[in-house]
Formats: structure tokens, C-alpha cells, sequence
């Protein structure tokens, strides 16, 4: 089979479960954090892999499974976890299956235990949350559970330990059974859906059972239940789905519905047999959740606090990061001023500081906000908060065409896309995060907000409307509002055409409450970190270091000499302060010319027809082109074009009366109110931030949806500023 290991490696053990079981907290516990993160094929959920030990020295590799509810699946990421269960190709057949069961979610969770079970594989149950039953005045018979499914059955604790080292030593025993220990599971009680079964089982391909018949009956079951029009299941046999739809078709013809069917039976088999084993003893700590419920999914009271909620998070990305960025921008600023002491100046020197290092540090810029977002969504998850979220917002958001969870990404989006993008791992279909990547980068980020700035400054006047509404302040948040309603828009209009198809509703879990597992969610915090440097890290290095060969090149040694005269003639007739004054003008000037007279100079001569119809001319082309690198990079570069250095702001006085003053051959000036809108509305929808591009080819797995995302969004900018800039020529505001 594809994907299989040698005989050499040791066995593969399948962590699965619900989410929000415990899982991962089981195999963090039972690998020691020796795990190996990667992709599965096709996708980008994180396939973590790690090696554990188990009782007598036994090696083993543990698979974390995605959590699933069921392993009745639609869309390809949840087929992940029929495929590593089953060992469908490219998967490699588990030796043993443990499945984590929170104890206080006792039936929910068994519903999925009893499809693995319906595999034939070897299976240990996991019980987490054991210690929460006395606090919820409950009990469980775990000997009897053990009877009733015929498998192992065991309690751990993830806070401390408890029970790991009998755990491992049952995942050893089982192992050593091999599929002797099966445990118990339902049969079909109807004929015909035993007929069903049959027929279906009949045209699977050999190779996904294995020769296994009670794989093959959980298989055939699984497709009668999976694939359908509306599926996202990719690779599937056309024999398999024509059968498939038959059978389908024939019982909705005789008035049966194979799903209910199915799902009843299951649950009747847990009421009778398994449920019995949970008593509960008193009701009183049951209803504390119920009535947090009622505050916290309240359609008033619930939305309010979670604005609050969405506040504070807001506010972290985009200010109590700022001590971190700060630190980080100062550290690199340092580095750089220490490799300029050490090295002579050259090409070399300017690669290692404008390029390299430059390069590292646009890299290592965003961690703070990304782990600040992280450490937030995996303390709203770690509590149960995040599914309550998802719940109060799915309504409001599928108007808008866009799933519940999508409304911690689109509010995060406001600071900084990248964390954004990699926050829509929250939500379980590839179809809702692709649309709410692919617009949530229209959201109008902290790094456009430097451009607004100084553009506002420079054109806008600090007067007021009605004699009470700014005018600065106006624009400043009708550039928001615009941003957040073409984001809203492009989402319900890729809802419709590129990814049309049914609205699923939202189903989920609404876990207990319970204290954060700061270990776990710091653990999180570093993987996602990791993620983010080794994926959308490489990327951005690269563009940032092709920016800079494309603004520094070709190299003019005449024009070297003469700054360096300059520098020579200064040096004689000055000294101290008004010296180092002095040099600063003349490095400035001397960037500037290099700039003008560099690829990206002669790159923004050559787009200058393009984007003249939208009132730029080629010094704001030089601009665009270094802001791919990002937004806020146009200020400092215009500062060069400028000649006023490369380390101005969009408050710097100079660079603002520079382009106040800027006039073209025809003495007309190049900035006007209007230019100033249709800049700005520029910036609001282009895609100008290699970093949310990378982000976005890391998340979908493909160039060709980063490239669209580029394509769309450049576009968008350009024909919205073209109307902006001629639709207000015509009604003479030029």
C-alpha cells in the first residue's frame, strides 16, 4: 500500500477523537514532545507524528488524528480521519486505534469511539476529564464501559499524568493481541440496510479494506453515508458513487433515510449498552453550565461580551505588540548599525544590512502579534469560549455568506492579515476558509494605516464638517468602513461563484468550562510560531531581499564618487553636530538618486501609462513598487524618492510639505485632495503585502490561489482608484 513503512519501523498507533477530547494533551503527554509536524497530502492540517514508548521498552509511532465528530465525512480535511483510521491510501494501516472520550461528554464522544470500533482495528479507549465528573456531582463505572464495549478502557488525567503509565502499558497489550480485541459494536437491525451495505461493499477497491470484511461493512457504510452531490470528496471510484447513489435513491424511494437510520441505531446501541455506566448524582453543578449558557449565548447580553472580549484581543494586535515590535525592530536596527561599524561600505555591506538582515527582520516582525493572537484563540478554546463564539456569530455571519468561526479572522485581519489568514485553521471546511482568506485581507490592516496617515496629514485639512465631525477623523474611519464592507461583499460573492455550494449549518460541541491549560496553550502558541517562520518566513526573505537588488541596481560608480567628494568638501568645513547634519543630507540625497536611477526607478517610468489614468506618476510607481514588500514600507520609500531619508514616518513634517509642494512640468501639483482618495483607495484593496500572500500560500497549499488572491485584489484597487480619481474629474473635484 502507498505510504507504507518498512518492517523495520515500529508500529503506527492512530490517536483519535473528538475535538476538544484531550487528545492532543494525551499525546503530548505520551511522545514527550518528540513529535515531527508536516502536512497530509492535499491539505494543510498539521499532520503531527511522534514517537512514544511504551511499557517493556516498546517503541511506537503515534499519529495525531484531526479531531471529527464522525467519521461520516464531506469534505476532503475531514476525510483525513477516516483515511488515517482506515489506512486508505496514502495512509499506512494503525496497528492500534486509542480513542480519547471526555468523560463528561460521555455519550456525544462515544458516538465516535463506536465507529472506530465498527472497524475491526484494535482499540483502547482514552477517558479524559475523569477528574470533572465529582465537580458535575457525577460517576462512571469504568469496569462496566470496559465490559459493555469490549475493549480496554482507561482514565488519565492531562493536568497531571494520572493513569498515562497504565495506559500504555493496556496500548502494549492490545498491540500484542493484534485484532483479537476488537471490542463490540452494533449490527444493522433492517434487511434492507444490511442490503445496503452489501452492495456497496461490493464495489469498494481491494486495496481499502485489506482483506478485512469488517472494514469493508464499516467502509461501504461510511461511503453510503459520505458521498453525495455536494461533497468535497476527491479521488472517490465512479462505480463506487453510481452505486452509492442508487442505493440511496432506492431507499428514499421505499421511504427510508439511511442516515437517521444509522445515527438512531448507534445511539440506541450507547443508550442501552454503554450509557447506564454514568450516574449522576446531583443536577446542581450540571445547571452552573446552563446558566453561564444563558448570559454567554444571550442574542444581547452574549454579543456584548463578546465585543468585550474581541476588544481586548483587538487591542493586543494592535498595541500591547507594540513594546515586541519595537524591540525586535530596535534589535535589528542595532544589528545593522554594528554590521555598518564593522564592515567597509560596498555592495557586500548593503546586501548583509538593506537585504539579509532586513529581510530576517521583516520575517520576525510579526511574531509578536502572532503569538499574542494564538494565545488568545487557545485560551478562548482551552475554556469551551471558542465554540460558544462560533455559535453566537454563525447566524449573523451566514448572512454575509461566511461561516461563525470566520469572525475571529476577520476581526484580527484589522491589525495584521497574516495571523488572520493562519486563524482560519479554526474552522473545519476548506470551503469557508478559503473565502474567508481569500477577503479578509481587504480588512484594512495596521500596516495601511501609516499610508492613511500621511496622506490624510499632507492633503486633508484639520477643519471641520457641520461644525463638529473632523475632517481627518472622517476619512480616517470611512477608509475602515469602506475596507470592511468590500471585504463583506467579495466573501458573499465567492460564496455564490468560486465556491458555491450548500450552507452547511454549524455543528459543533458546547464543551464544559474549564480552567486554561497555560502549558498547552503556550505549546500551541510556539508550534504556530514555528509554522509561520519555516513556511511563510522563507518567502518573505525572498521578496524582501529581491526588493532590494531590484532598488539597488545597476550600480553607478561616478555617481559614488561624486557623493563621496561631497562627503570629503563637508568634512573640511565642518565638524561635530552640524557635520553628522550635514552627512545625513547628503546620504539622503545620495539614496535617492540611487533609487531614481535603479530597476525599480525604470520599473515605475514603465507603469507610469498604466497608472496615470488614476493620477499617480512614476515617483508614486516607485512607491507601489516597494510597497509589495509591505504597505508601510511606501513612507519610508517616498522618503527616498523624496530625497528626505529612508527613516521618515507618516508624521515627518518634511516628507508631508515635500509632497504638498511636488508640482509637475506644467507647474500643477502632483498631490490633490483627489490623488489622495484614489491613493488611499489603492491601498485599501491591493494586495501589496508579501506577507499575507505567503501566509495565504501556506494556508491553501497553492501558488495558484495566492496568485489569484494578488490578481483580484489589484485589480479591485485599480478600477475602484480609476473610478474614484476620473469619476471625480468629471464632477470637478480634480
Amino acid at each position: 500500500m502507498t505510504g507504507a513503512k518498512t518492517i523495520d519501523a515500529p508500529p503506527l498507533v492512530a490517536l483519535a477523537g473528538n475535538p476538544n477530547s484531550g487528545k492532543t494533551t494525551l499525546f503530548n503527554l505520551l511522545t514527550g514532545l518528540d513529535l515531527k509536524v508536516g502536512n497530509y497530502p492535499g491539505v494543510t492540517v498539521d499532520r503531527h507524528e511522534g514517537r512514544a514508548k511504551l511499557s517493556g521498552g516498546r517503541n511506537v509511532r503515534l499519529l495525531d488524528v484531526p479531531g471529527s465528530y464522525s467519521l461520516s465525512a464531506r469534505s476532503r480535511e475531514e476525510q483525513i480521519a477516516i483515511q488515517a483510521v482506515f489506512g486508505l491510501p496514502p495512509e499506512e494501516v494503525p496497528k492500534l486505534v486509542v480513542v480519547v472520550v471526555d468523560a463528561t461528554q460521555l455519550s456525544r464522544h462515544l458516538y465516535f469511539a463506536l465507529q472506530v470500533l465498527e472497524s475491526g482495528l484494535p482499540v483502547v479507549i482514552a477517558l479524559s476529564m475523569t477528574d470533572m465528573l465529582g465537580r458535575r456531582g457525577q460517576t462512571l463505572d469504568v469496569p462496566a464501559l470496559e465490559r459493555a464495549l469490549g475493549v480496554p478502557v482507561l482514565a488519565f488525567s492531562g493536568l497531571t499524568g494520572k493513569g498515562v503509565p497504565e495506559l500504555q502499558a493496556a496500548m502494549a497489550a492490545a498491540l500484542d493481541a493484534g485484532e483479537q480485541a476488537s471490542g463490540k459494536y452494533w449490527r444493522p437491525a433492517s434487511p434492507a440496510l444490511e442490503d445496503d451495505i452489501a452492495r456497496v461493499r461490493a464495489v469498494l477497491p481491494d486495496a481499502w479494506s485489506g482483506g478485512n470484511p469488517r472494514r469493508a461493512d464499516a467502509l461501504a457504510l461510511w461511503a453510503l453515508l459520505s458521498l453525495d452531490d455536494d461533497d468535497e470528496l476527491g479521488g472517490m471510484p465512479t462505480r463506487l458513487r453510481e452505486v452509492v447513489d442508487e442505493r440511496r435513491g432506492s431507499a428514499a424511494a421505499e421511504g427510508r433515510e439511511i442516515e437517521s437510520e444509522v445515527i438512531a441505531a448507534r445511539y440506541a446501541w450507547i443508550d442501552t449498552h454503554a450509557s447506564p455506566t454514568l450516574t449522576t448524582l446531583s443536577a446542581d453543578r450540571l445547571t452552573r453550565t446552563l446558566r453561564i449558557d444563558a448570559v454567554l449565548l444571550h442574542p444581547v447580553f452574549g454579543f456584548a461580551i463578546f465585543l468585550l472580549a474581541m476588544g481586548v484581543l483587538f487591542q493586543s494586535l494592535f498595541s500591547w505588540s507594540d513594546p515586541a515590535i519595537g524591540l525586535v525592530e530596535d534589535a535589528f536596527d542595532g544589528l545593522n548599525a554594528w554590521l555598518s561599524t564593522l564592515l567597509p561600505a560596498g555592495l557586500f555591506r548593503d546586501f548583509l544590512t538593506d537585504g539579509l538582515v532586513a529581510g530576517v527582520g521583516s520575517v520576525v516582525v510579526f511574531l509578536p502579534q502572532i503569538l499574542l493572537l494564538f494565545f488568545f484563540i487557545g485560551l478562548m478554546e482551552d475554556t469551551g469560549y471558542m465554540a460558544r463564539v462560533a455559535f453566537l456569530m454563525d447566524r449573523l455571519m451566514r448572512r454575509l455568506g461566511l461561516h461563525g468561526r470566520a469572525f475571529v479572522p476577520m476581526l484580527s485581519a484589522y491589525a495584521c492579515a497574516v495571523p488572520a489568514v493562519l486563524a482560519t485553521r479554526t474552522m473545519e471546511r476548506r470551503r469557508d476558509r478559503m473565502i474567508t482568506m481569500l477577503a479578509l485581507p481587504l480588512m484594512s490592516c495596521s500596516a495601511r494605516l501609516p499610508v492613511y496617515t500621511l496622506i490624510i496629514g499632507a492633503l486633508f485639512p484639520p477643519s471641520e464638517v457641520f461644525g463638529f465631525v473632523p475632517v481627518q477623523g472622517g476619512l480616517m474611519v470611512a477608509m475602515y468602513v469602506f475596507s470592511t464592507l468590500c471585504a463583506l461583499t467579495v466573501a458573499g460573492l465567492l460564496s455564490k461563484t468560486l465556491f458555491k455550494g450548500p450552507s452547511i449549518p454549524l455543528i459543533l460541541e458546547l464543551p464544559p468550562y474549564r480552567r486554561p491549560r497555560l502549558r498547552s496553550v503556550a505549546r500551541m502558541m510556539m508550534q504556530k510560531a514555528g509554522v509561520f517562520l519555516r513556511e511563510a518566513g522563507t518567502v518573505i526573505l525572498a521578496c524582501t531581499i529581491g526588493l532590494w537588488l531590484l532598488l539597488s541596481f545597476p550600480r553607478h560608480p561616478v555617481l559614488d564618487t561624486d557623493y563621496d567628494a561631497q562627503r570629503t568638501a563637508a568634512a573640511q568645513v565642518l565638524s561635530g553636530e552640524p557635520l553628522e547634519e550635514r552627512l545625513a543630507v547628503i546620504d539622503a540625497e545620495e539614496e535617492g538618486e540611487v533609487f531614481r536611477k535603479s530597476y525599480g526607478a525604470r520599473l515605475g517610468l514603465a507603469i507610469e501609462p498604466a497608472i496615470e489614468p488614476l493620477g499617480f506618476d512614476w515617483k508614486i510607481g516607485i512607491g507601489l513598487v516597494g510597497s509589495f514588500a509591505a504597505r508601510e514600507v511606501f513612507v519610508s520609500t517616498m522618503g527616498v524618492v523624496y530625497g528626505v531619508g529612508g527613516d521618515v514616518d507618516e508624521e515627518s513634517a518634511g516628507l508631508r510639505e515635500r509632497i504638498k509642494s511636488e508640482t509637475k512640468q506644467n507647474g500643477e501639483p502632483v498631490y490633490t485632495p483627489l490623488v489622495g482618495l484614489s491613493l488611499m483607495v489603492f491601498f485599501a484593496l491591493a494586495a501589496q503585502c508579501m506577507s499575507t500572500l505567503a501566509a495565504v500560500k501556506r494556508e491553501s497549499g497553492s501558488y495558484g490561489w495566492m496568485l489569484f488572491l494578488f490578481a483580484y485584489m489589484t485589480t479591485l484597487a485599480y478600477v475602484a482608484s480609476l473610478i474614484v480619481y476620473q469619476g471625480g474629474k468629471l464632477l470637478g473635484l480634480g
